[in-house]
């Protein structure tokens, strides 16, 4: 099937009929392949969490260029807290993880070999992009650097490369968990997701309640697993047949509820992602207000999955899907820098509306979706090559990887602002 993707891209630079040809003969190929045991409304259903990740950095991470050229970082919800809805839609991780938590059963149950020789090939799927992406732009800081590229631009840059990677560490340890979740899942079904939900709660009156100043700062750190395992939990719970059409509507109706609560009465951030200035944020470490979406999202992703997988028996939207999950990590890992290889050159031109200037006006807005499909271009372009990263390494010598590793160092320590 990866050859079908190459084709699909390939076509881009063909005459359009041509093009067109080969677009229907790819998505063909795509349909005859897909086994007819494969659970489409999953694979929907990660697809369209993964894009909601590109799609809400893209539109919520702007810049602003200094006197000497450089980008710094610049949000326009410090300008338009009216926004702050999109971030409702756009944060998806509830989704991704509760499917992730699905698969990973279904994964677990075909393993042929013991838990840690499954468990190994799990985390090697995950660390193989990680480690390409970050190897990479340490061996292009030194190059872009000679290049003219402003040292607070590298920085800049480097941030957002790296800032979407936290994902990945906390969803091998959730995956390291699996085994664990099962079981809790078969003894206590859909309920076993409640203490995790019952222990952030915990943390969050403690944090935001009337002792909040007696608090140590590292408190808010304990929600960081409760809260992302609560929607993988549910996702074994839902592979494990644990949770079925009552449970959907129960989390539906009761995650919006709470999330209605924590909004009006307690008077949480209404952006689930963090706010340049505010003291509060919901995303990092997650708040009750996270687990509120993540339940009421799977609640709608349970009662919904029959209508998905029906939408996707079109080959036409099947392959879309197909080759998004199959790009899966590389979305993850190389969308911001298909980003920056927008902005970065344009900051070289001086103000360039929706890429350097400050996101601090309506037009701004407009001006960043007229460049979506620009990014979207240079992220198919840098996937063509980067999807390699994800194959296992079988050509890579030690010496190769041991590179690797020390370059992907490199690169954490310059990111982090550790050097």
């Amino acid at each position: 099937m990866s050859t079908s993707i190459s084709t699909a891209v390939r076509t881009a630079t063909r005459p359009a009929s041509s093009a067109r040809r080969a677009l229907g003969r790819t998505v063909a190929d795509i349909e005859r392949r897909t086994p007819a045991h494969r659970d489409r409304a999953i694979d929907g259903l990660r697809a369209l969490a993964l894009l909601a990740v590109p799609t809400g950095h893209w539109l919520l991470g702007g810049f602003t260029r200094d006197d000497a050229g450089a980008l710094h970082n610049a949000s326009p919800l410090s300008s338009f807290a009216g926004l702050a809805p999109a971030s409702w839609v756009l944060q998806m991780l509830g989704i991704f993880f509760l499917v992730g938590g699905h698969a990973s059963v279904l994964s677990f149950r075909r393993r042929k070999g013991s838990t840690g020789q499954w468990l190994r090939g799990r985390i090697a799927r995950l660390g193989r992009p990680v480690l390409g992406v970050t190897a990479v732009w340490a061996a292009m800081i030194p190059v872009l650097h000679t290049l003219g590229v402003p040292y607070d631009t590298l920085r800049t840059g480097s941030t957002l490369v790296i800032q979407p990677l936290w994902f990945v560490g906390v969803y091998t340890v959730v995956t390291a968990l699996t085994p664990y979740c099962v079981r809790a899942a078969r003894r206590l079904g859909g309920w076993a997701a409640a203490p995790l939900l019952g222990s952030v709660a915990v943390v969050d009156a403690l944090r935001y309640g009337p002792y909040a100043d007696a608090m140590p700062s590292w408190l808010s750190l304990v929600n960081i697993m409760p809260g992302w395992l609560f929607a993988y939990q549910l996702g074994v719970c839902w592979g494990e047949k644990r949770i079925g059409r009552r449970g959907g509507w129960l989390l539906l109706g009761g995650g919006a509820v709470l999330f209605a609560a924590l909004l009006v009465l307690f008077h949480y951030p209404a952006s689930m992602v963090g706010v340049p200035g505010q003291a509060r944020t919901n995303s990092h470490p997650p708040s009750l207000l996270v687990l509120a979406l993540a339940a009421a999202q799977s609640g709608a992703a349970i009662l919904l999955r029959d209508r998905i997988a029906g939408r996707l028996r079109r080959p036409a939207l099947w392959a879309p899907v197909v080759v998004v999950n199959l790009s899966a990590m590389t979305i993850l890992c190389w969308h911001q820098t298909a980003l920056l290889a927008a902005a970065v050159p344009a900051s070289f031109a001086g103000r360039v509306p929706g890429l350097t200037t400050a996101p601090d006006s309506w037009a701004w807005i407009g001006e960043r979706l007229a460049w979506m499909p620009v990014f979207a271009v240079l992220l198919v372009v840098i996937a063509r090559y980067a999807r390699g990263f994800e194959a296992p390494w079988t050509r890579a010598t030690k010496a190769r990887r041991a590179a690797a590793g020390l370059l992907a160092a490199g690169f954490a320590v310059f990111a982090l602002g550790l050097a």
